[in-house]
């Protein structure tokens, strides 16, 4: 019988950040009131674009996506599709006081918190990517690794993590090998169409993390 995700999560967790991870959470809005849309004018020039990271030295947890979505490239925000997940389940997992827009990513530095990818081209879909682009992705995220140290590094899919760092057998949860001196993580792809995953098992999988970092729950 397959595991339940969900009641796997519900074994480990202490109980206030499990009743956080299972609260009910509005998903994230791509754009606040007043804040164009991006047409599909600006989505089609996105392609190829990249973006900066939200990275400092010292972080305790750097997420890495897989690579920029055409959102993110035309806005400039991490994970900024309309749909995907990541957002909500930052904060259901108690690393947020509240749900944070994309627009708000550089409050996530005083969290210690940041964000980088795999690949830094931006694509329509991350299946779009080559092998030897997540070969030459993960390199640089070592280097980047050793050049800023956080604890902890979290790549968010773990197809992108089985081929960019050769580990063909990888799963979800804690590594055994480290990352340049961080101990390394893979959470779920909080893609809208990874269906493995509802904001309920995703909020648990972040909350997990968030657990094994120590991180306190911050204040609202």
């Amino acid at each position: 019988m397959t595991p339940d995700p969900v009641e796997e999560a519900r074994a480990v967790l202490p109980d206030p950040v499990r009743s956080l991870a299972l609260d009910g959470a509005p998903e994230a809005r791509a754009v606040l009131p007043g804040k164009a849309r991006p047409t599909r004018a600006d989505l089609a020039a996105a392609a190829d674009r990249t973006i900066p990271d939200v990275l400092t030295p010292g972080l305790a947890v750097l997420f890495v996506g897989i690579n920029p979505g055409l959102w993110s490239a035309a806005t400039g925000w991490h994970f900024a599709r309309p749909g995907n997940r990541f957002w909500p389940a930052l904060h259901r997992g108690g690393f947020t006081p509240r749900l944070l827009h994309p627009s708000e990513q550089d409050e996530l530095p005083a969290l210690r918190l940041g964000i980088t990818n795999m690949a830094s081209r931006a694509s329509a879909r991350a299946d779009e990517l080559s092998t030897a682009e997540l070969l030459d992705g993960a390199a640089i995220l070592t280097d980047k690794v050793a050049r800023f140290r956080p604890r902890w590094v979290a790549v968010v899919g773990v197809t992108a993590y089985r081929i960019g760092f050769r580990r063909p057998k990888a799963t979800f949860g804690p590594q055994p090998e480290s990352l340049a001196g961080a101990r390394l993580w893979v959470l779920p792809n909080p893609s809208g169409l990874n269906a493995h995953f509802t904001p309920v098992t995703l909020g648990l999988a972040f909350a997990e993390l968030r657990v094994a970092t120590d991180l306190p729950e911050p204040s609202p």
